[in-house]
């Protein structure tokens, strides 16, 4: 029997694009990249170098902090380059596939018989464990320190996700893998949305999240079932396809970094799902998918948390959308936002729409408004089903208050738990960078 969380703080945005549940069959280009700014937290070192053949599993790059964290190519074939940027910064390490796979071979294992130090070595030589993360400062975790709980989220409530139980279809038993994998290290919660197929799952706690977005979030869920406290680590998994990476390298002995990805948004003609390898090149999955004469913003993700990316892209380690929208720095409205309208959405009900019902709507990527002084409306607090005072929280880390960013519950939240607030702030502040500055500040603090 599992848990039942009502949860009514939250906004649930209906956005025009959705993907329906119909597979796309796409043929690479060959061209994968695999980008360390995926990971956050991660300072790369790379260890192939150019002209290097690799399989798929071998490492790429690893944590400079950790080295046993590895980062393994999604692909075999060709090391053609290693990215730099500014400083020297890692971008990416570019792989050419080969046109026959090859593969490191781990040895399929029995996770019944494995106790915590082999599941975690066995993530560790896979090059898989660096897509978990931690709170506190929600950054790819440290396998040095053991967890007090591992949180999975399995429910995608974002505008436009990806739906994971159309994901998971035929792929059960490798997801119930990854769980009991995941709880020989310690216990582990999944959260699921209400009717999931996903209730019966064994060897972890099942707990239903009923509300609005971001109900979701890894980070929510954490803070509704065991919040973690100054000195405290959990492990989280805010994307469940990470779990079925975990279960396929069990029961294969392979690094297998297929995933579902929905292409979707209102300027996507055909919205549809598509199977994709971690790192792979987008311009493929892009090439005829919208009016090329249109202005449009290409978003690696959702359109609440993703990176502005191009056709040249690369899927990121994390994603499970591809987000089309219109750009609208060619929109021409007369009189601007004083005109009473019906086809734009307003959280204030600063239009007529809000009449209109469950509306989907086709939103672009303007601001709308330039920020401006920090306004206390409690407008954060209407979108945040957190135990935080989240206006408070964000003063104290826009002045780099240590003291009062742990008293306000700095520790539980990651960038991805603003990202609503940040959708209806009005004072336009970019709220997710902010969290993500204050997490920064703290991890460098202690460390």
């Amino acid at each position: 029997m599992s848990n039942l969380i009502k949860l009514h703080k939250g906004l649930d945005i209906k956005l025009q694009g959705k993907a329906e549940e119909t597979l796309l069959s796409l043929k690479s280009n060959g061209h994968y990249a695999m980008v360390p700014d995926d990971f956050e937290g991660v300072t790369p070192k790379v260890v192939v170098n150019e002209g290097d053949m690799v399989k798929a599993g071998d490492a790429l790059f690893v944590n400079k902090q950790y080295p046993e964290v590895s980062f393994a190519s999604p692909v075999s074939g060709k090391v053609t380059a290693v990215v730099r940027g500014e400083r020297r910064k890692v971008l990416c390490v570019k792989v050419e596939a080969d046109k026959e796979q090859s593969y490191v071979d781990f040895g399929k294992k029995d996770v019944a018989k494995m106790d915590a130090k082999a599941v975690i070595e066995s993530l560790l030589k896979a090059g898989i464990f660096g897509y978990i993360n931690q709170l506190p400062y929600a950054v790819s975790t440290n396998p040095q320190v053991m967890p007090k709980a591992i949180f999975v989220s399995a429910l995608r409530d974002k505008p436009l996700a990806c739906d994971f139980e159309y994901e998971v279809k035929g792929q059960e038993h490798d997801f119930q893998t990854g769980l009991s994998a995941l709880a020989k290290i310690a216990k582990t919660y999944l959260g699921v949305g209400k009717g999931s197929a996903l209730e019966g799952m064994k060897d972890v706690e099942v707990t239903v999240f009923d509300g609005p977005c971001p109900a979701g979030n890894v980070g929510v869920q954490v803070n509704h079932l065991d919040p973690v406290n100054k000195g405290e680590v959990v492990w989280t998994i805010g994307d469940p396809t990470t779990v079925l990476f975990i279960g396929r390298l069990f029961n294969s002995g392979k690094t297998d970094l297929r995933r579902l990805v929905a292409l979707c948004g209102s300027e996507v003609k055909k919205p549809c799902h598509v199977e994709m390898l971690v790192g792979e090149e987008l311009s493929t999955l892009l090439s005829n998918s919208y009016d090329a004469d249109h202005h449009v913003r290409i978003i690696n993700g959702n359109v609440l948390t993703g990176r502005q990316t191009n056709k040249d892209g690369y899927l990121g380690a994390h994603t499970s959308e591809i987000t089309v929208i219109p750009e609208g720095d060619d929109a021409d409205e007369f009189a601007g936002w004083i005109m009473p309208r019906l086809k734009q959405f307003s959280v204030n009900r600063s239009y007529f729409s809000w009449l209109q019902g469950k509306k989907a709507y086709a939103l672009d990527a303007r601001v709308k408004g330039g920020e401006r002084h920090m306004i206390m409306s409690g407008e954060y607090d209407r979108v945040l089903p957190m135990d935080i005072y989240g206006e408070y929280l964000i003063k104290a880390v826009i002045t780099g208050d240590i003291d009062k960013m742990e008293q306000l519950g700095i520790y539980e939240i990651s960038p991805e738990d603003f990202a609503l607030a940040e959708f209806v702030d009005s004072s336009k502040l970019e709220l997710q960078r902010i969290v993500r500055e204050g997490l920064d500040l703290l991890r460098k603090e202690n460390a």
